[in-house]
C-alpha cells in the first residue's frame, strides 16, 4: 500500500485528489496549517479517512517532519496562494509560498526520502502574454502577475532538482480547471453563485472585469487524474493539461445563466457592456473596471497532445457539463439558504 502526502489538501484539487487516491487504496496524509478554528474545507466529508499533519510551506523543519511521519511514496504539492488578484496585494507572501515553498518541500524530500515521487502544480498563468497559440510544453513563458512569476520559479526549481539530484519530480502545467468546490472569489464560481442568487431574487446584478478574456476551462476531477498518471510513469516529465478549447468570460456567463433559465441579451461595448434578462428587461450583468487586472492575460489555450499520447489521459467532463454542475450545485445551496432565512423570519 502506497503512502501519499498532499499539500493544499483542503482545496478544490486536494479534495478530488484525496478521493481518487483513497479509491486506489492509498494511505493519504494531508498538510494543514494550524489555525484557531480547524477548517477541513472540501475534505470535511472524508476527514476521518485522512491523516492530517500540521506544517507550513514556509517552514522547512515542519515539512521534513511531515515527510518523516508520512513516509510518503508520492508527494503532491497543491499548496499555493492561489488567487491571482491577491498576488498584486501580497506579492511577497505569494513568492514565499508559491516559489520558495516549493524549494522547501523539494529539500525536505531530498533530505528524508529522495526516492519519493513529486508532483508540482504549475499553471497556465506562467504563459501570461502568450508567445504562441495554442500553448504547449515548449512554449516560452511570459508571466503577467506576481502569482505567475512565483509559480514559474516553482516550475523551474522542480525541473532543476530533477536534473541536479535525479529526483522523480514532475510539473503539471494545468490550465484553468473549475468545479462545484471552487472558492467564490474565483470568477467562475462568482458567476455561477451570482446566477443562482439572481434567479432566486436575492441579488440584483453580477459585476465582472474583462468580458473578452479567453480561457481554456476543464473540470478539476479530470485534472487530478492527470496528476496521478504523471507519477505512475517510468520517467518524470512535465505535461500541459488542458482541453484545447477556449471561451470568453462572456460565454461562461451566458451558459451559466442559461442553466438557471435566464436568457441574456448583450448591449453596449467594453466597459459600457451590460447583460439584460430578456424576459424582464432588467440589467443583471455589468462591467466594473475595478475587476480588471493591472496586466491582463488575454487568451490561454492549451495543447494536451503530449499528455494524451504518453499518459493516455483524456477529459471526461465537457465545458457545458462543468458549468451545469456548478450552477446546479449553487442553485441547491442558495435554495437552502433561502429556506433557512424564511424559517428564521
Amino acid at each position: 500500500m502506497k503512502n501519499a502526502l498532499i499539500t493544499g489538501i483542503t482545496g478544490q484539487d486536494g479534495s478530488y485528489l484525496s478521493e481518487l487516491l483513497l479509491s486506489k487504496g492509498y494511505n493519504v496524509y494531508g498538510i494543514m496549517r494550524r489555525k484557531s478554528v480547524v477548517d477541513f474545507g472540501n475534505v470535511e466529508h472524508i476527514k476521518d479517512k485522512i491523516n492530517f499533519i500540521y506544517a507550513d510551506m514556509t517552514d522547512i523543519v515542519s515539512l521534513v517532519n511531515a515527510m518523516k511521519i508520512s513516509k510518503a511514496d508520492e508527494v503532491y504539492n497543491l499548496a499555493a496562494q492561489s488567487f491571482v488578484a491577491t498576488s498584486w496585494e501580497q506579492p511577497v507572501a505569494t513568492a514565499e509560498i508559491n516559489a520558495l515553498g516549493v524549494t522547501n518541500l523539494l529539500e525536505a524530500i531530498k533530505i528524508t526520502n529522495p526516492n519519493a515521487r513529486f508532483y508540482q502544480a504549475s499553471t497556465s498563468e506562467m504563459f501570461g502574454l502568450v508567445q504562441e497559440i495554442p500553448q504547449c510544453e515548449t512554449t516560452p513563458f511570459y508571466p503577467r502577475s506576481p502569482y505567475g512569476v512565483a509559480k514559474l520559479y516553482g516550475h523551474w526549481i522542480t525541473k532543476n532538482y530533477r536534473e541536479s539530484y535525479n529526483l522523480y519530480a514532475c510539473s503539471g502545467i494545468l490550465f484553468n480547471h473549475e468545479s462545484e468546490r471552487r472558492g467564490k472569489e474565483f470568477v467562475t464560481r462568482k458567476i455561477t453563485d451570482a446566477a443562482a442568487r439572481i434567479k432566486f431574487g436575492i441579488q440584483d446584478c453580477l459585476e465582472l472585469g474583462n468580458m473578452d478574456s479567453k480561457r481554456d476551462w476543464g473540470h478539476s476531477k479530470d485534472y487530478v487524474n492527470a496528476m496521478w498518471l504523471m507519477l505512475q510513469q517510468e520517467t518524470p516529465d512535465d505535461y500541459v493539461i488542458a482541453t484545447n478549447e477556449t471561451r470568453t468570460v462572456r460565454e461562461f456567463v451566458e451558459i451559466a445563466f442559461k442553466y438557471t433559465g435566464i436568457d441574456l441579451e448583450w448591449k453596449g461595448k467594453e466597459i459600457d457592456e451590460i447583460g439584460i434578462d430578456k424576459s424582464t428587461g432588467k440589467t443583471i450583468v455589468k462591467v466594473n473596471p475595478k475587476f480588471f487586472r493591472p496586466a491582463e492575460v488575454d487568451i490561454l489555450l492549451g495543447n494536451p497532445q503530449k499528455a494524451e499520447k504518453i499518459l493516455k489521459w483524456k477529459r471526461e467532463i465537457s465545458f457545458d457539463e462543468m458549468v451545469k454542475r456548478m450552477v446546479e450545485n449553487d442553485l441547491t445551496l442558495v435554495e437552502q439558504e433561502v429556506r433557512i432565512s424564511e424559517l428564521n423570519n
